[in-house]
């Protein structure tokens, strides 16, 4: 594959992962874990992923962050830490799972400021595919994070015993991916010009 970035080859950024999937196999940590993997293809990043069916124990453990305990707090660091975030959600009622939105509840609301945020969800149905646009995107709207433009949406169609096999979703992904990277780019250029004139 090209060489499609910029940054310093010597630096290795954090690409974080997490899973809204509340069963498990589950297609949303399929596709979730694809766009790690497609940026981890462009990108010297250092990789991780959270599911909301291993982390709830820890998360639920307290409805505020002075709540939580040890384990949880510790997840809320990963995902403030994180250079990228590659969130993915099962549409539930027309919207993200509950589970997804009581950890971003935690999120402290300045930490994910000007960072990348990469966006997919799978559904039933072709006919939720608009749940990146009016859930997902004002959600971190409201964080003032950076979403990828291309976002990713699944159907079953897509999926051949939880192995994702659409021709269209795989290019989808692809596309995403190389479009996070521009974004991350520009974002350390921008961090560097700020700098030096600082």
């Amino acid at each position: 594959m090209a060489h499609v970035w910029e940054i310093d080859d010597l630096a290795r950024l954090s690409v974080l992962g997490i899973s809204g999937g509340v069963s498990n196999p589950s297609r949303t940590t399929a596709v979730v874990n694809a766009l790690v993997k497609a940026v981890a293809l462009r990108l010297p990043a250092d990789t991780g992923l959270i599911e909301i069916t291993e982390a709830a124990p820890s998360l639920f453990a307290g409805l505020s962050r002075g709540a939580l305990g040890a384990s949880g707090e510790a997840i809320i660091q990963r995902v403030e830490k994180a250079d990228l975030l590659v969130v993915g959600t099962p549409v539930y009622r027309a919207s993200y799972t509950g589970a997804l939105k009581h950890l971003f509840d935690l999120v402290d609301y300045r930490a994910l400021t000007g960072k990348t945020v990469l966006l997919a969800a799978t559904g039933g149905s072709p006919y939720h595919g608009l749940v990146l646009e009016h859930q997902l995107r004002p959600l971190f709207g409201f964080f003032g994070a950076v979403t990828v433009p291309t976002g990713v949406y699944g159907t079953p169609d897509d999926f051949v015993d939880g192995e994702i096999v659409g021709a269209a979703i795989i290019e989808r992904i692809a596309r995403a991916a190389t479009d996070a990277v521009s974004l991350l780019n520009a974002s350390h250029a921008n961090a560097a010009v700020a700098t030096r004139v600082g």
